[in-house]
């Protein structure tokens, strides 16, 4: 076999590895944002003030919800590693450990979402929409603890490669999630007497989301306890290990920048979703629309970043650099050119898919010049999952966070809001300007974080290289 065959063979075998991996949390992770997606199609046919409220209620509470997300998500890179190495009660007591954090974590979440009112000051929304914001938030705080808790669990899984249970209760979740949205945003009028209800609205959305996150926590919860593949990590005996002050500094230490990385990154939506609507309620209605087809589309190299990072972390862990660095390399290559292949499908059937979330045709009009942005934003988010992926599974997470900061704060953010509202020109003025921005943002994130990973492989594998004394 030729150099080039052996090198051909080797990557389509780490494709395969990848995607056994990657499926299970492609489809999970595509259920959970389905909840969003359903919800926002059931709330434009209920009416633009809740789509409005919903837009940046769902805003706000992901950025919440995201940031402390990443923090807890530490337990993936550190299990991974110690996966890898065979220390099968540290991966178990990492769990452990994780689940503290998390709970800590659920108390600043609770802070922020039942007081946001300087959140809601930029936004500056009309005082209807502002007091569905307000009930769609409380009701979605009900739902906080139980999501992080489960992102506990879902990162564990993926370390350990077992991404297949996540997705069964995710999947089960999406079962449940549709019928308790469609009652309870639109009601049931037609009941007999007391049975009758008017619906909730967007609100509606989120009493369904606290609902089904617990019944996904419970069950996991159970999974845990009596599933045999958790037996080594020593899962199915005992209670919750005590607090470890040196592991929660290890978590923190790790998780801390890479709550910083997804913060920063999610808040570009938030604060474009904020500012946009000072343009009124059809313009970040289109906005939601345009911004849920990105997070449906981004499901795709989160899974396979998340995919490539455990496989990573595990061989770091198992002092293989060698093959960590191929199938780096390998994962990247995949998640382009399948995002090219999905963002240039996405922008040729850009009517029909926006027809699919509402016939109002003062929305689509307001998100259609937006799907061009969506399909070259999607590439940049490819890129960067992938990369930042690869470094969390090296403990790299402090220059990701400060790459985040430079391009999408301040390209995204700072360049959106001069095209929007203070350039000379106003060919991309409003949402376009936004939008452009954070395109040419998240481009340059996901060149500096290949340019940050490239430098991590070259030092890891000199450092392995170099004699032992």
């Amino acid at each position: 076999m030729s150099a080039v065959q052996s090198a051909q063979a080797r990557r389509w075998a780490n494709w395969q590895r990848i995607a056994v991996l990657a499926w299970p949390v492609f489809i999970g992770q595509l259920a959970v944002l389905s909840y969003s997606t359903i919800d926002t199609v059931l709330v434009a046919r209920f009416g633009a003030l809740d789509l409005a409220a919903l837009a940046v209620g769902n805003a706000v509470y992901t950025s919440v919800f995201v940031g402390l997300m990443g923090v807890v998500l530490a337990v993936s890179p550190l299990a991974a590693q110690r996966f890898g190495a065979g220390d099968s009660q540290g991966v178990g007591d990492s769990l452990h450990q994780a689940v503290w954090l998390a709970l800590a974590l659920t108390l600043l979440g609770w802070l922020l979402l039942l007081n946001p009112e300087p959140l809601l000051a930029l936004a500056r929304p009309e005082v209807q929409v502002e007091a569905i914001i307000r009930r769609h938030l409380g009701l979605l705080a009900v739902a906080l603890p139980a999501a992080l808790l489960f992102t506990v669990y879902r990162g564990f899984n993926t370390a350990v490669s077992r991404p297949k249970a996540v997705m069964v209760l995710q999947l089960g979740g999406l079962a449940l999630k549709f019928p308790l949205s469609l009652l309870l945003i639109h009601g049931a009028p037609g009941l007999p007497g007391a049975l009758a209800f008017e619906g909730m609205g967007a609100p509606g959305g989120a009493l369904s989301t606290a609902i089904v996150v617990w019944s996904q926590l419970l069950a996991g919860v159970w999974l845990l306890r009596h599933d045999a593949h958790y037996r080594p990590f020593g899962l199915h005996q005992g209670g919750l290990h005590r607090p470890n002050l040196a592991a929660l500094k290890r978590l923190l230490a790790l998780g801390l920048p890479m709550g910083g990385s997804i913060l920063i990154e999610v808040t570009g939506f938030t604060f474009m979703a904020l500012f946009i609507s000072r343009f009124g309620a059809t313009a970040v209605a289109g906005h939601q629309l345009a911004a849920n087809l990105v997070a449906m589309m981004f499901m795709l190299p989160m899974a396979l970043g998340n995919a490539t990072g455990a496989l990573v972390g595990q061989r770091v862990g198992a002092h293989d650099l060698l093959d960590a660095q191929r199938l780096a390399r390998h994962g990247l290559e995949l998640a382009l050119g399948l995002a090219l292949l999905l963002g240039s499908t996405m922008f040729l059937l850009r009517l029909p898919v926006l027809q699919l979330y509402t016939q109002d045709p003062l929305i689509i009009a307001a998100a259609l010049p937006l799907l061009f942005w969506v399909a070259v934003f999607h590439l940049g988010d490819a890129g960067q999952a992938l990369c930042a992926a690869v470094l969390r599974a090296h403990h790299v997470t402090l220059a990701p966070m400060v790459v985040y900061a430079l391009a999408i704060w301040g390209v995204g953010i700072g360049g959106g809001y001069w095209l929007a509202f203070d350039a000379p020109f106003k060919a991309w003025s409003g949402a376009q300007g936004f939008w452009a921005a954070a395109t040419l943002g998240l481009l340059l994130t996901a060149t500096g974080l290949g340019w940050v990973q490239g430098a991590v492989h070259r030092s890891a594998l000199k450092r392995s290289s170099a004699p032992q004394r």
